[in-house]
Parts: C-alpha cells; sequence; structure tokens
C-alpha cells in the first residue's frame, strides 16, 4: 500500500482509503448488515488502509456508529475522516434535500458545526476527530467561510479535531479558507469518466500543498467490470442518478474496460485494481475513496495500493477513456 502526505500536515493516508455512505444504509443504498460492514472495515485496515470517510448525514448517524464500533480497539491505527454541515436538527441553513421524513439542510454556521461535531464524536467513541470537513458548501449571502473556518480552528485548537479539510469546494472558496485558517484537504468527484477538475482544482491543490481525496472513483461499481449493460439497478437506488448508468453510455464504457483485459493479466490485477491505480497515479491525486460492505470488496480495493502501473499504460488508458469521455 502507498501511503502520502494529508496535504501540510502531518498525517500520512493510504492512497486507497473507505468510504462509508453505503455503509449507513437507507434508501439510496438499501439495507445493510452492519456485521459484515464492521468485517470489511477491519479487513481493509488489516489490508493496509488507514484513512476511513464518514459523515452525519450517511445514514442519519449510522455510518458513524458503525465506523465507531469498528475501530474500537484499533483506534491508533486509522485516520478517521468526517464531515458538517448538512443539518437536520433545526430550521437553520438552507433546503437541500428530504430523506426517510427528515428534511436536510445546507449550514456551516459555528453554532451548527460545534453541534456536529460533538455528535460525531459521541457516535465515533472517539476524542479526536482526525480530518473534519465542510461536506457542501454555502450559498453567497449565507454563512461566510470566514466564520466557518473561525469555528473550525477554534475547535482545533481544542484538541476536537485534529486537520481541516473541505468538499465540493472551489478554488475560489479554498483561498477564503486558506485566507482564514488551516486548510489540509478538498474531497471533489473524480474518476477516469469524469476529470473535470483536473481543469483547475487539481492544479490548485497541487500548487497549494492540498491532499485531494477522490470520491466516486469507480463510478458506484461501473467501473468494476462487474455491471453490465443489461444490469437492472432498482428506480431508488443513487446509481440511477449518474449519466454513465444510462444504456448508451454504460454501453461505452464497458467496452473501453473489454480493451484493458490483457492489462489486468499483465499486472495481475483485477479490473477494479487496474482502475483505482490509475486513478491515484494521477498527478495531484492523494488517495481514491472507495466504498466497501464486503470484506472481499474491502480487500480487493485495497489490494489496488499495491498495483504499480507504467508510464506508457497510464498514458494509453487516458487516450481510451478521452475517446468515450472527452475533457468538459
Amino acid at each position: 500500500m502507498y501511503y502520502r502526505k494529508l496535504g501540510s500536515s502531518g498525517l500520512e493516508v493510504s492512497a486507497i482509503a473507505l468510504g462509508t455512505w453505503a455503509v449507513g444504509g437507507g434508501p439510496w443504498w438499501g439495507e445493510s448488515d452492519d456485521n459484515e460492514s464492521i468485517k470489511a472495515i477491519h479487513a481493509a485496515i488489516d489490508a493496509g488502509v488507514n484513512l476511513i470517510d464518514t459523515a452525519p448525514v450517511y445514514g442519519f448517524g449510522h455510518s458513524e456508529e458503525v465506523v465507531g464500533r469498528a475501530v474500537r480497539g484499533r483506534r491508533e491505527k486509522v485516520v478517521i475522516a468526517s464531515k458538517c454541515g448538512l443539518w437536520w436538527g433545526d430550521e437553520s441553513g438552507t433546503p437541500y434535500f428530504e430523506l426517510s421524513g427528515r428534511k436536510v439542510r445546507n449550514c456551516l454556521e459555528p453554532r451548527t458545526i460545534r453541534l456536529e461535531v460533538e455528535n460525531s464524536l459521541r457516535r465515533l467513541g472517539v476524542d479526536c476527530i482526525d480530518l473534519m470537513q465542510t461536506h457542501k458548501q454555502v450559498g453567497p449571502g449565507e454563512t461566510r467561510i470566514a466564520d466557518t473556518m473561525a469555528c473550525l480552528m477554534q475547535l482545533r485548537a481544542e484538541g476536537k479535531i485534529r486537520e481541516i479539510g473541505v468538499s465540493t469546494c472551489t478554488p475560489a472558496q479554498m483561498d477564503e479558507y486558506l485566507a482564514a485558517g488551516i486548510l489540509v484537504s478538498n474531497q471533489p468527484r473524480y474518476s477516469m469518466l469524469d476529470r473535470s477538475i483536473e481543469a483547475d482544482l487539481l492544479p490548485y491543490c497541487r500548487s497549494h500543498n492540498i491532499a485531494v481525496l477522490a470520491y466516486t472513483p469507480l463510478e458506484q461499481g461501473l467501473l468494476t467490470g462487474k455491471i453490465g449493460v443489461d444490469t437492472e439497478i432498482a428506480p431508488e437506488q443513487f446509481r440511477n442518478k449518474l449519466s454513465w448508468f444510462a444504456p448508451d453510455k454504460r454501453r461505452k464504457a464497458l467496452q473501453v474496460l473489454d480493451g484493458w483485459r490483457p492489462l489486468t493479466e499483465k499486472y495481475g490485477c483485477t479490473m477494479a485494481q487496474l482502475v483505482l491505480a490509475w486513478t491515484i497515479a494521477q498527478p495531484g491525486v492523494t488517495a481514491a475513496l472507495c466504498g466497501a460492505r464486503k470484506v472481499s470488496h474491502a480487500v480487493e480495493n485495497a489490494g489496488a495500493g499495491a498495483v504499480a502501473l507504467g508510464a506508457d499504460d497510464i498514458a494509453r488508458m487516458r487516450r481510451d477513456v478521452e475517446a468515450v469521455a472527452p475533457a468538459a
């Protein structure tokens, strides 16, 4: 497993990280077996994964609770990342979505951030959260980034969080965060089929020593090669919200994967491992966040951290994906 510095922090994180959105269960992902999820988390840690990413809104606290159970007795082996900013405790903030009878609001007010951090500490069963990330940035005219960052810096000084990160944050917004405090990471959407951040965000983060934690690198399983053209997906599942799951686009993506079968043989890896190895080989990408609720998936994903692709193959794979997914 490759390990990399988390931006300007003193933390080192695995190039393959474990995302736990699906561990929270709920309508978007279907019911989860908590015991199986805990086994998957243990398997990931045993395979060298040390970065575990969660959030309060994942299952409305359930993901954090499961992660907390899983890391008990293994705390020193993991870097725990959680988030704040998607709030359902009261009417503060701006309406964002409704799910399971709860009205989730986008809110980064200092008062609600403090409440979220205290709730996350309790659910996770820890004294300090290693990386606290703002989940979704608020719009103009809402809470100032300077006020949000002042609160996070105070929580850092109190020892309740160790480092500060952001998610879905633009370079202009990161400028404001950096002007008000210490920022070590950004968590954007990135996969070989969605490379839009290469235009500005990746170069910005490289030049400012900010880690990039890429989520959805396997496009919700499409890039594992295990989902076929005719695979039926339940209408309520989150995958149906992604454009690459439309039949025509799905077929194009799968044709590209088929052309890489010789590469999986060359490197002795699975298709998912090949795709993840390509992702973490991209300049500026620190880690790829991969979800797993089964031991086999956790172990397979972790194995990508030991696959070293040759420069020619990395370039060839880029040419292939650019042919079906041109830069935006």
